[in-house]
């Protein structure tokens, strides 16, 4: 399966991003093979909306699932669409924790956004 963590950086012990959107970086992982490559988000500078393009380009990708800190409506409803697993891990928290936590069954699971602005 292959997953996406927002990342503040460009590696797997880097902390994850708590916004999915505005991510610098995502760490794309294929839990069969314990592979992993980064991913600038290069629509990370764009205006409200920005999500929506992100969940675009993780879906070509071929992304499954998802780990933010947080999400908003547009994100949130693109990556729903797209039929894209929307987790949450918590702050503090490195890519390899949450791949971790994401293998133990054990992150929450994000039906609605968990951030809400001027936009929705």
């Amino acid at each position: 399966m292959k997953v996406a963590i927002g990342s503040q950086q460009s590696d797997i012990d880097s902390l994850v991003d708590p916004r999915f959107g505005r991510a610098a970086w995502f760490i794309l992982a294929d839990t069969a093979s314990d592979g992993w490559t980064s991913l600038d988000n290069r629509e990370n500078a764009e205006g409200s909306g920005g999500g929506g393009l992100v969940a675009t380009r993780l879906a070509e990708l071929g992304v499954q699932s998802v780990i933010t800190g947080n999400v908003g409506p547009s994100a949130q409803r693109a990556l729903s669409t797209t039929g894209i697993r929307i987790l949450q891990a918590g702050n503090g928290v490195t890519v390899r924790e949450a791949l971790n936590a994401f293998r133990d069954g054990i992150l929450a699971s994000l039906d609605s956004p968990t951030i809400i602005g001027p936009w929705s």
